[in-house]
This record gives C-alpha cells, sequence and structure tokens, in this order.
C-alpha cells in the first residue's frame, strides 16, 4: 500500500470511506486503466499507452506504480531481452470495478446534463 493511501486510511479512519475510495482509483488515467484491463485481462505497458490515447510515459508509469502500490495491479516482469512487462487486474482492481462502471454512468448523465444545460443558455443568448 503507499504510503498516502496508508496515511489516509490512518488518518481519517471511518470518517469518510469515499474519499479512501477516490485517494486509491482516482488520478490521471486510473479508471480508464482499470478498465481496459478487464476489458483485455492481461496488458503491456507499450498496449496500455496506445489504448489510452498516447499518456506520457511518466504519469502512465506513475499511476501503474500507484495501483501495483495499492493492490490493484499485479505486474508480472519475464526475465528476458527485451525486457517484457505484463499488467492484470488483482482481486482488489476487480472489486473496484462496479464503482468504475457506476462513475462512468453517472459522469455519462453529468455530461449529458451540463451539454443541455450549455446548449440552452445558447439559444437564448441567441434570441
Amino acid at each position: 500500500m503507499r504510503e498516502k493511501t496508508a496515511r489516509i486510511i490512518a488518518e481519517w479512519g471511518d470518517t469518510c470511506n469515499a474519499e479512501i475510495s477516490i485517494a486509491v482509483i482516482g488520478g490521471a488515467w486510473k479508471p480508464s486503466i482499470l478498465s481496459l484491463l478487464a476489458e483485455h485481462e492481461v496488458l503491456r505497458f507499450g498496449e496500455l499507452g496506445r489504448l489510452l490515447d498516447e499518456p506520457t510515459a511518466r504519469v502512465l508509469t506513475r499511476q501503474l506504480r500507484e495501483l501495483e502500490d495499492d493492490g490493484l495491479v499485479l505486474r508480472t516482469v519475464y526475465r528476458q531481452v527485451p525486457p517484457k512487462v505484463e499488467y492484470r487486474l488483482s482481486d482488489l482492481g476487480r472489486g473496484a470495478l462496479p464503482i468504475i462502471d457506476a462513475l462512468t454512468v453517472w459522469g455519462s448523465g453529468y455530461a449529458a446534463h451540463q451539454r443541455g444545460a450549455t446548449a440552452a443558455v445558447a439559444a437564448v443568448a441567441s434570441v
């Protein structure tokens, strides 16, 4: 577990478990990484990068390390030349998928609502 995650759990206790969830699965690309690993089961670093529309290697590496440190992603290194590294979901990672799915549904509805509100304001402004 990452030091940050351990600190949040220790300091916040049971006062806000939703914040613990956000600390673990929130961040650049994390929900997308988890979704792609659920869909493809096993992916290599380059494959993840291409499927995510090319985040920087630094960002993708950091997010994968955090997910691995928090126990959501398993990293397997094959000792060969060139080196081969694969990523897959752990049981904890699979357990986070219903949350990711719920966030996806909520985000879709939220975006549709905001688009509708923006369109309504634009329509009034053009009158």
